[in-house]
Order: C-alpha cells, then structure tokens, then sequence
C-alpha cells in the first residue's frame, strides 16, 4: 500500500482539473499544466469533495513498480497543483570578478571568466531575471525550472579554491587549502 499514492490531491478554489483519458490538465489564472499518466495508474476527479483520488488495481497491491508509480503519479499531480498556485522559484548565485548574467530575449548570456560569452536558451514557461549576481529562475513547472538551474550552474560549477562558479543560494561550498610553499 503506497502511503502517498492512497492520499488525495486537495484541489483549492480557483483551480481548475480536466482528466480525459490518460491526461491529467491543471488550470489557474492562465497557467496550464499536462500530464499523461501510466497506464497502470487510475485517475479519478472527486467533485463533491474537489479532491484528485489517485488508485491501482487490487491485484497490483504486491507489484512494487506499479505502486511507485502510484506514489509518482500523485506527486507529479500535487506538483501541478501547486505550480499553478504558487509557482517554483530557485535562485542562483554568481560568484567571480567581473563575472555576471544579462537577460537577452530568450537567452541568458553568462559572463564566466572564459574568452566568449556563455548563452543559455531560456525555455519557454520559464521567467529568468537578474539582479546584480542574483539569478532568479521562475515557473509553474517544477521540472522545467529545476532542469534550467541544473544546466546553467552545470556551465561553471563551484570550484573548492577559490570558490568561484554558478552556486545556488546559500549553497555551501566546501573550500579546500591548496598547495603550501616553502615548508
């Protein structure tokens, strides 16, 4: 028995849930998210209660892939609720002399101590602003948004040294001494 795939998706005012056969679609003030679920997972719309009830068969109780799947598929539909609720949001940190980030269009121009300019394509869903040697990263998708942090810190990850790189905020980095001269 999954202990997260037996809990229902409470489903707030102003939310609105469409299930037509294997795909799950959440709406809010003009945000919009879909899902196509497993075929071992059932998806029901509770109106009287406004709640999302997630189930697998009986004779599935005892197959573990299919009850984490279970588990899955109500954690990806909590995740779309609450990304057209609230939102995600993951905030990065560039750290470096004359290193920083500019918005251009749908590109993030990274200046990071090499010859060119490194640019990232925004994707689309996904607001990016800049505030000093601050990037803000915002989206209703929790995946979009975790993908597109991961891929910008991937270009220049912090080194134990000096400390220079794309860091997440108050992401602690482990510095290391570095050699000693003249012992």
């Amino acid at each position: 028995m999954s202990r997260i795939g037996k809990q229902p998706v409470e489903i707030p005012s102003g939310v609105s849930v469409t299930i037509k056969d294997r795909h799950v679609t959440v709406e809010s003030g003009g945000k919009s998210l879909t899902m196509e679920h497993r075929p071992e997972v059932s998806v029901t719309w509770d109106e009287g209660e406004k709640n999302i009830l997630v189930a697998i068969d009986e004779k599935d109780q005892n197959n573990k892939p299919i009850r984490a799947y279970w588990g899955l598929t109500r954690s990806l539909i909590q995740n779309m609720v609450e990304g057209v609720t609230k939102g995600y949001e993951k905030k990065l940190e560039v750290v470096g002399v004359g290193w920083g980030a500019v918005v251009n269009g749908q590109q993030l121009e990274l200046k990071l101590g090499f010859a060119n300019v490194v640019t990232v394509a925004i994707p689309m869903g996904v607001d990016v602003s800049v505030e000093r040697a601050v990037i803000t990263i915002k989206g209703a998708d929790k995946q979009a948004v975790g993908e597109f942090a991961a891929k910008t810190r991937a270009k220049r990850k912090p080194e134990p040294y000096n400390g220079k790189g794309i860091r997440y905020l108050g992401e602690a980095v482990r510095r290391k001494q570095g050699k000693v001269f003249g012992s």
